[in-house]
């Protein structure tokens, strides 16, 4: 079955109606008594960065794939990540130990076979060290699926992807492709359930969301900014956010979303309807299975059409079809879980997961009568911004921290959970115990990673920082020490600081203080003045690059035109042709260029939009910290005399 992107007409309608066809058939296979019943199983996807020995992403997903040869990983959007699919199990005794062995053994042959590429492994929700340079098609995975993907999503946007997050920092900026979907890496959590009891177990599933989203958080930055404590959360929905702006008020789902109702009698095949009456085809495919005329032949169908247009409506909990020695299964999939802190951690959080279902599914017997589903969905995305300090509604009519739910409340009721479907006892106390400790001492991973930036304070650049914090992270996770245990992240941990100064967006000031053509020079001035700054941007209200104005060329006109010069339009005096670079250019190259051209000051543009600059204050930092770094392991000499 080739996929593909470009199904017009005629062959898009055939591809719906394989749609629906499969859906018919899981209806009827249901009616027949076809699916598993009274078994649980569980399961996981762990996805990783591959990072190099500077800590940034390493593009050699395909030479580790080579070398490990193992089934069991995967490509996935971009050349600097790997996927993992761990073996299912069933949901009793040692099952949770199992699936820790399991993430870990399968961590550690992923870092083996990195390291034969001079590269590493980083368990977390989004990289600190990524760049917006890190997110072009060159670090696209080769593969033709991607490809279409991106390119049909571009059509249908009919501009620029727009990204918008208010956290600690705001962060705002377009791109032009489907790669920030790439920054994101989750461990994702299995849970089989039988087709009658699916809508009741998906919609505790929906509920419990928010605080394990909470106490599981391992996201807060991108680019530098601290943003939520569960970034991806906001940044998925908005990377594949295929709706375009209109001159109406109409209400649109997003392909990324938490849901818009609590399921209801149609249980697994209502959802499924939602996805086909919402969401038109991303992909299709040439795909001749008639899965209703393999269901009347006693044949269990693949329902390659219905998967492959659900594989393209991304829902946090989502509903998944398999088949396990010979007979069809239903799962509930987590997406909401970031990769990392550590195997520990993963497992712990999925304990917590699985064990609240089991629990509030004999308590909550109705959930959609006791509890509004906008207030879920509330709590979901207040959990994702705010983490164990979020503030979350309960089905008992009472407002909790985060904190205080999961400790009073949760976790004693996960532990009952878990017992009760015999999962070893020991084994409980242990994951649980991992989220008591983490919740308790307020050390969440990103609580963990905020903490250490925030201990730095302005020490280095960005990307040293960023370096140092994921430097870190790598190294105690490989201690197996759950986060809870971590000591902070220090700047003497970055261990490649020479990488920290080799592109000029890994330093260029990107708090920019500029003005627009028709604003008077005495403002310029005055901005100088305060901000003892000796040039100033000047840009349109699009954010393109006009010109640049110098302290010289200030000065020069109140020198000559006296009193009469503080309400000249600073379009009169700005410097037009502009030398600039661009964020991905080589330092050298841009010392070079200052030297030759005599230059004091570079505006970095990124498609005619001033994104930062650089000046010699700038580079006589640099000089400063290569040259301490250079010698400050060398021995002392006592002065002559």
């Amino acid at each position: 079955m080739t996929v593909n992107a470009r199904l017009q007409d005629q062959s898009y309608r055939d591809f719906v109606r394989r749609v629906l066809d499969d859906i018919r058939a899981l209806e009827m296979m249901m009616e027949q008594g076809w699916f598993e019943s009274g078994v649980r199983r569980i399961g996981a996807e762990q996805e990783m960065f591959l990072v190099d020995e500077g800590r940034r992403p390493a593009l050699c997903a395909e030479k580790v794939l080579e070398t490990l040869s193992d089934d069991h990983f995967t490509n996935e959007l971009a050349t600097f990540n790997l996927e993992c699919n761990l073996e299912p199990l069933l949901f009793e005794g040692r099952a949770l130990r199992s699936l820790e062995e399991q993430l870990v053994a399968f961590v550690d042959k992923a870092r083996a076979a990195a390291a034969v590429h001079d590269a590493d492994i980083a368990l977390m929700g989004i990289l600190p060290t990524l760049r917006m340079s890190d997110l072009t098609l060159a670090s696209m995975t080769d593969q033709p699926r991607y490809e279409l993907l991106n390119g049909v999503l571009n059509s249908m946007r009919r501009g620029p992807y727009r990204f918008s997050i208010r956290g600690l920092d705001t962060l705002s900026f377009e791109h032009d492709n489907v790669m920030v979907e790439a920054c994101n890496t989750s461990f994702q959590i299995h849970f089989q359930v039988g087709p009658d009891e699916f809508a009741h177990l998906y919609n505790v599933a929906q509920l419990v969301s928010a605080p394990v989203v909470a106490v599981s958080a391992f996201s807060p930055t991108l680019f530098g900014r601290r943003l939520w404590h569960e970034t991806r959360i906001a940044l998925f929905e908005q990377s594949v956010d295929t709706r375009s702006a209109t001159g109406h008020l109409r209400e649109r789902a997003s392909r990324v979303s938490f849901g818009s109702d609590w399921v209801r009698e149609g249980g697994v095949v209502e959802l499924l309807q939602e996805d086909v009456m919402r969401f038109r085809a991303l992909l299709g495919a040439d795909t001749d299975e008639d899965s209703v005329a393999k269901v009347r032949a006693g044949e269990i169908p693949k329902l390659k059409a219905l998967r492959i247009h659900t594989g393209t409506v991304y829902r946090w909990n989502r509903p998944c079809f398999g088949v396990t020695d010979g007979r069809p299964h239903i799962r509930i999939e987590n997406r909401a879980l970031p990769s990392g802190p550590t195997p520990l951690d993963a497992i712990a959080n999925a304990a917590l997961w699985f064990g609240l279902i089991s629990s509030l599914s004999a308590e909550y017997a109705e959930v959609p009568t006791r509890f509004e589903f906008a207030r879920a969905k509330a709590n979901f995305y207040r959990a994702s911004q705010r983490g164990i300090d979020a503030i979350l509604e309960w089905p008992d009519g009472k407002s909790w921290s985060a904190r205080d739910l999961v400790l009073d409340r949760l976790i004693p009721m996960a532990r009952e959970g878990l017992l009760d479907k015999n999962i070893d006892a020991g084994d409980v106390e242990r994951y649980l115990d991992v989220i008591a400790k983490r919740v308790s001492r307020g050390r969440t991973g990103s609580c963990w990673l905020l903490t250490s930036l925030d201990s730095m304070g302005d020490r280095g650049t960005w990307s040293e920082r960023m370096g140092a914090i994921t430097s870190a992270a790598i190294s105690r996770e490989k201690t197996g020490d759950p986060v809870s245990e971590w000591p902070l992240a220090s700047m003497n941990e970055c261990t490649d600081w020479k990488h920290s100064y080799q592109r000029v967006e890994q330093y260029m000031t990107t708090d920019l203080v500029t003005v627009e053509g028709d604003e008077p020079v005495e403002l310029v001035a005055r901005l100088m003045d305060w901000k003892k700054i000796r040039h100033v941007p000047v840009e349109d209200a699009q954010h393109h690059l006009c010109g640049l104005v110098s302290y010289r060329a200030v000065m020069r006109v109140l020198l000559e035109r006296g009193e009469d010069a503080r309400t000249i339009p600073v379009r009169e005096i700005m410097k037009r042709d502009i030398i600039t670079v661009r964020p991905t250019s080589r330092t050298l190259d841009a010392m070079h260029l200052m030297d030759q051209r005599a230059v004091a000051c570079l505006p970095v543009v990124k498609e005619d939009r001033l994104v930062g600059i650089l000046t010699e204050r700038d580079y006589m930092f640099i000089a400063k910290d290569l040259m301490l770094r250079q010698f400050s392991d060398e021995p002392e000499v006592d002065p002559i005399g």
